[in-house]
């Protein structure tokens, strides 16, 4: 999992800048550093990181204020948050998670228990991810389905007008073939005849297929409805989505 994975570690303090990336470089992750807040907003846009480790008390701009103009960015708030602090308070740690962060650690940590949560929360997000992904799929489904049987319908509605216009031209063409009694008059009626049929046939070969294609449609949007209600799919990916900060 850790293939590839962006974290963004902000901290004023050099040392603990260059332990993370020293560590989570070793472990396969794509680091990049800032040492306040304002730096990290300016790194953020164009790292774009699968995850922060965001200090709380920095020069320029804080842990809070940093965490609160990334939650007010609709591109940004989906990135998940760890924040260190030296404050350990409940209070503190109530104010972070409402300022939005996703788990709180605070120092001295234990560098074993700060990988664990990363990889949770990491985890987390690609669950998530699919969650919504899945979730668009059956939207967008649901969305061309709707499409193709307005269509379908339209092409009944086709269809009605074409049999309409067929009811009116047998009367019209009886009333103006030739009469009988010769060979090119009796052939031009069964030639007649046989385009009617033609066309009748073709219109009904028509029917049978977008009913047979309304059918299928239908039972489509039935599946995606069940899948919806049940989803066990989602089910076991929620299921398996960790809480970070249970044992926090």
């Amino acid at each position: 999992m850790n293939s590839h994975k962006k974290i963004l570690i902000v901290d004023d303090e050099i040392i603990t800048l260059e332990f993370f990336e020293v560590m989570l470089t070793k472990l396969g992750f794509i680091v990049e550093k800032a040492t306040d807040g304002v730096e990290a907003l300016e790194k953020v846009g164009h790292f774009y990181p699968d995850l922060i480790i965001l200090d709380n008390i920095m020069p320029r701009m804080s842990g809070w204020e940093c965490t609160k103009t990334l939650k007010a960015d609709p591109q940004l708030r989906e990135i998940p948050i760890i924040m260190l602090s030296a404050l350990d308070n409940v209070k503190d740690k109530v104010e972070a998670f409402e300022l939005g962060v996703d788990d709180y650690i605070s120092k001295p940590f234990n560098f074993s228990e700060v990988l664990a949560r990363i990889r949770a929360l990491l985890r987390n997000r690609e669950g998530f991810t699919r969650i919504r992904m899945r979730e668009s799929y059956l939207s967008l489904v649901e969305e061309l389905s709707a499409d193709i049987k307005a269509d379908l319908t339209d092409f009944i509605r086709t269809i009605d007008a074409l049999d309409d216009a067929i009811a009116q031209i047998v009367p019209w063409g009886i009333a103006f073939s030739p009469p009988k009694g010769g060979d090119h008059s009796k052939t031009s009626e069964q030639d007649f005849s046989q385009l009617l049929q033609l066309v009748r046939d073709k219109s009904q070969g028509m029917r049978k297929q977008i009913a047979e294609l309304d059918a299928y449609m239908e039972k489509t949007l039935l599946g995606w409805e069940d899948i919806k209600k049940s989803n066990p799919g989602c089910m076991v990916e929620e299921n398996q989505i960790q809480n970070p900060c249970a044992s926090g």
